[in-house]
């Protein structure tokens, strides 16, 4: 099965985590049908990939800057069946793509993904709640432990058949959340297609010791509660927060009373933190997304789009 693999870099900070992206695709089980590394609006990032002989098809964004236009720009340039995208700070164990595409098998799969793992800089900070690892983007406590359909997929690790993508309108956001609403677009035009989620296919992204900082953790928070206010205007709630309703309900709960009840015990003193982190989060998230509610222009210019919200959504209410 012919996959294009899309790496999306924007700075020259990531340069050595680059490299180590594009060595850990080159080094697959299941050697990828070609590897493009799309360069997001940054000349001096691209000339010294081409210079530097970085082994892959360097493109520069001819889209609207940002991650949603930077992948669109390698889905145009892909000619693969399957177009899958890592980070730029990701590294794919050996059998990563292999794992992948195991279940395009199945006709009815139109996008698989994977688990993320972090690889914290110098260590996990002790108050750092597993259930808020989305915020660094990784996958977080409370998804499912074996392949499951799901609702959308995580941008650093996912796949798509090149098809379904073409097809849905590609990304429509540049930041936040345009994976999810992409997902629930191709969800809502093929409904008895499914979106899989198969842990087993992992990769590690690194998570630099400056996104240790709490106040850091409570913008990402904020900001994240804003994508979601505009994800939910462009596809509407019901479908833009499912999967945050039972995650607020039943997976955050109990991560304050594990917390709690490690902090009691004796356990880990640590829980009294991590509980409180998650009661701050969830705050942050919920003012975050009552503001991008508010001034939801506004908050979808900001993620990049470009489009006519209230059209959008009133031709949404049609389908």
């Amino acid at each position: 099965m012919n996959a294009s693999v899309v790496i999306c870099a924007h700075t020259m900070d990531r340069w050595t985590e680059l490299q180590e992206a594009v060595r850990s695709v080159r080094d697959q089980s299941h050697p990828p049908h070609e590897l493009l590394v799309v360069v997001d609006h940054n000349p001096a990032l691209l000339q010294r990939a081409r210079s530097e002989g970085l082994d892959a098809r360097i493109v520069d964004n001819d889209e609207t800057r940002g991650l949603g236009g930077a992948r669109n720009a390698g889905l145009k340039r892909a000619t693969g069946g399957i177009v899958a995208y890592l980070d730029d700070d990701a590294v794919a164990p050996r059998d990563w793509l292999r794992l992948l595409l195991d279940p395009y098998r199945d006709a009815d799969v139109v996008a698989v993904g994977g688990a993320i793992e972090p690889l914290w800089d110098g260590g996990r900070p002790d108050w750092f709640p597993p259930e808020f690892d989305w915020t660094i983007g990784c996958t977080y406590r409370g998804l499912p432990t074996g392949p499951q359909a799901v609702r959308n997929l995580f941008g650093c690790n996912m796949s798509f058949r090149r098809e379904v993508l073409d097809a849905a309108g590609r990304f429509r956001l540049g930041y936040g959340c345009d994976e999810t609403e992409i997902c629930i677009r191709i969800a809502k035009l093929w409904p008895d297609k499914r979106l899989l989620y198969c842990p087993d296919a992992r990769v590690l992204h690194r998570v630099p010791a400056d996104r240790k900082d709490v106040r850091r953790f409570l913008s990402r928070c904020y900001f994240e509660g804003g994508s979601k206010a505009v994800v939910a205007r462009l596809q509407g709630s019901q479908r833009g927060l499912s999967s945050e309703r039972e995650y607020t309900r039943r997976v955050l709960p109990a991560g304050v009373r594990e917390g709690l009840a490690d902090f009691v015990t004796g356990r880990d003193r640590s829980g009294l933190r991590r509980a409180a982190a998650i009661v701050a989060g969830l705050l942050a998230t919920t003012v975050g997304y009552i503001a991008g509610s508010v001034t939801v222009t506004k908050a979808a210019r900001r993620r990049g789009w470009t489009g006519d919200l209230l059209g959008v959504r009133a031709a949404a209410k049609t389908h």
